[in-house]
């Protein structure tokens, strides 16, 4: 189960919405699976059915991760046209088998999450904690 504030799910959507029609992608670092930092992403190729972080970028930011004792708890990416469940290029993007792979569905407002490990998608229950919980 993903355990996510409502304050993250909030940002999550904002980027997807602000970066539609284009995939929006992105991390949120945390410490012991607790997702905490928000870090928006630009998706390097700038399209509406396929999102991949830009390379040094991506080096960026985990290493900034490693150098704050922090992991990728959270890799999120939208959907502009679909449903929120991966494709089999997300699933062979998938390089984090301890993170949750949330995908936010800009055509549903669908907000899902997954657990991919060895190219095995496995959907888990999202649960919000919403201000003041």
């Amino acid at each position: 189960m993903l355990t996510i504030s409502r304050e993250l799910v909030d940002r999550i959507i904002a980027h997807a919405t602000a970066d539609h029609p284009d995939e929006a992608c992105g991390v949120i670092a945390g410490r012991a699976g607790v997702p905490e930092r928000f870090v928006p992403m630009e998706n390097a190729e700038r399209s509406p059915t396929f999102y991949r972080f830009d390379s040094m970028e991506q080096f960026r930011v985990w290493r900034e991760m490693d150098d704050n004792d922090e992991e990728p708890v959270v890799i999120y990416h939208s959907h502009t046209a679909t449903e929120a469940y991966p494709s089999r290029t997300d699933v062979s993007y998938a390089s984090e088998p301890g993170a949750h792979y949330v995908l936010y569905s800009t055509a549903l407002a669908q907000f899902r999450s997954f657990r991919i490990v060895d190219g095995v998608i496995e959907e888990e229950d999202v649960k919000i904690l919403e201000p003041g919980v």
